[in-house]
């Protein structure tokens, strides 16, 4: 059974473990509403950001008093947003939506983690925006809980053995969600199957002895980022594989960066059948500060995007055809966001695997066939490493 209890009491103490807001720029998959933390001064109020219009613009949902640190966010597909507070002991959710000058507000009852050891956050939003999940993870085992959208308040839906990191949903009804878990001392992706149970599977086992994690997928393409170790172990790197294919994961040289880390934060969706033609947008964090930069599995190099000042460092959308949003915050624009300028691909996809004795400058390929995924995904990493490494 989970640590956590259902609870429906009223706010007080702080996370002690909370010293700045977790949540940042958190975004519908529609890509309709988003929502945030926003600053006055010293004090957090929720904001939530509409973009499905002909310009963005963003209201604000304060409380009766300034949210405490540890707050999360979560934009729901009807505009209302979600918030979880941590105080007395327990995680309470709430619906915020504007009122006239005011913000109303509809609780939806509360999560109480008795094990000083288990933590509670937020889940990215589900597909459809009427549900929202969180992942409770305790010293031996992780627990989904169904926080928004359910009939009778927070509702547990699955057990996961081990500790349980990420979140990635894998299709578009809200079915499938992946989960990094770490059990004997390895990291590995399983899938969990919310409508029978929470039944596991495995996702990612590149290697035995391998840390590997998943970081975004795209329900459109099937196409996955992924960092793991296994082709050098100690030094976690950035690869790419399809969903529901059996060909092996490549990590492309060009997604190294000395001294400097690359996070994937956004993938082109509406490429159906083509998962090297999508767009990806990563954030590079070095000494010189944050930046975008735009990769294509097809292509061999990453190409350089301006942000603007004041950009929401790690977040931005992508259109289908292939244009990238990204939101920035100034005291002179509150609420923008700007179009990227990005080239197309240098070449088109290749069609063919990687035949035999072909080198370590290995080309992408194609999806097995142009049929739908599977509903139930292919664990990737059962082929050899040998000429993963591409350039």
């Amino acid at each position: 059974m989970t640590a956590c209890a259902i609870e429906a009491t009223e706010a007080g103490d702080e996370d002690a473990d909370a010293s700045v807001p977790r949540a940042g720029w958190v975004l519908t998959v529609d890509g309709c509403y988003a929502a945030r933390l926003a600053r006055s001064g010293d004090s957090w109020f929720p904001e939530r950001w509409t973009l499905d219009g002909p310009e963005p613009y963003a209201v604000p949902l304060p409380g009766n008093q300034p949210e405490e640190p540890g707050t999360e966010v979560q934009p729901m597909g009807d505009g209302r947003v979600l918030i979880r507070r941590f105080a007395d002991g327990r995680n309470h959710f709430s619906l915020l939506y504007p009122t006239g000058p005011g913000t109303g507000e509809l609780p939806l009852g509360a999560i109480e983690c008795p094990d000083p050891g288990t933590r509670l956050r937020l889940l990215p939003p589900a597909p459809g925006g009427e549900r929202a999940y969180a992942l409770a993870v305790g010293p031996h085992s992780s627990a989904v809980w169904l926080v928004a959208g359910g009939t009778f308040g927070p509702e547990h839906v699955a057990e996961v053995p081990g500790r349980c990191s990420g979140g990635v949903w894998l299709d578009r009804t809200g079915r499938m969600l992946a989960l990094d878990r770490e059990a004997d001392g390895r990291t590995k992706t399983v899938v969990v199957d919310l409508e029978r149970g929470g039944e596991m599977s495995p996702l990612l086992q590149i290697a035995d002895d391998s840390d590997d994690r998943l970081l975004l997928a795209d329900a459109d393409s099937g196409l996955l980022l992924i960092r793991s170790d296994a082709p050098s172990p100690g030094h976690a790197r950035l690869g790419w594989g399809v969903l529901g294919s059996t060909l092996p994961v490549r990590f492309p040289e060009c997604l190294r960066l000395p001294d400097r880390a690359v996070t994937p934060f956004a993938i082109q969706p509406g490429q159906v059948l083509t998962p090297e033609s999508c767009a990806v947008a990563l954030r590079v964090d070095g000494p010189e500060g944050s930046w975008v930069v735009v990769w294509r599995p097809a292509d061999r190099r990453m190409r350089h995007v301006g942000a603007p000042e004041g950009w929401l460092a790690g977040a931005g959308l992508w259109t289908a055809d292939g244009v990238l949003r990204l939101p920035y915050a100034t005291d002179e624009v509150p609420c923008g966001v700007v179009t990227a300028s990005v080239c197309p691909p240098v070449s088109p996809p290749v069609s063919a695997p990687v035949p035999e004795g072909s080198g370590g400058d290995a080309q992408p390929s194609e999806p097995d066939s142009p049929e739908p995924v599977a509903a139930r995904p292919v664990p990737l990493g059962e082929a050899p490493l040998a000429r993963l490494v591409t350039k």
